[in-house]
């Protein structure tokens, strides 16, 4: 009886250490990173640091959360591992298509902006007063289809 009970217990606690990886709407964040990790502390140069990426994916991101859009890939597109100093971490896109960005910070919270970056259609998310630690990022088309090319920015200064 008590070699059941440990067996079922086990099983729980598995289950449950594989749901914590994969958020509502299927993106898993711990996925290998499609386009790299970023290692960056407060002061990096060059600023901003660019990513030349492929925007887009086969998963919705309003899936996360209504505040969300975009297609996105299951897998992060970057991984950002961040120690701040006293300035501010805007992650923007620069594209000639209608993209989207999709962040999951430090906290476990879900950032996402579809046209609030320079030029009309570029996505920007910008952190005040940004935590230390993992920042994965995802950067999304507005309508799913083909990839399209896209430079990812992360600046401490100004939005691409």
């Amino acid at each position: 009886m008590n070699l059941a009970r440990t067996l079922a217990a086990a099983a729980a606690a598995l289950a449950l250490s594989a749901c914590a990886t994969v958020p509502s709407g299927g993106l898993d964040y711990n996925a290998a990173p499609n386009y790299g990790t970023v290692n960056l502390q407060g002061g990096f140069t060059p600023d901003p640091y660019n990513v030349n990426l492929r925007a887009g994916g086969d998963r919705s991101a309003e899936a996360l959360s209504s505040s969300c859009r975009g297609m996105i890939t299951n897998a992060p597109d970057v991984r950002l591992h961040f120690q701040p100093g006293s300035l501010p971490l805007i992650i923007s896109v620069n594209s000639g298509s209608d993209t989207t960005l999709v962040v999951n910070g430090p906290d476990g919270s879900w950032y996402c902006d579809d046209d609030g970056g320079v030029n009309g259609l570029n996505p920007a998310v910008r952190f005040n007063n940004p935590q230390s630690g993992r920042y994965e990022i995802w950067v999304g088309t507005y309508s799913s289809g083909s990839t399209q090319p896209a430079t990812l920015s992360i600046s401490e200064i100004y939005s691409h």
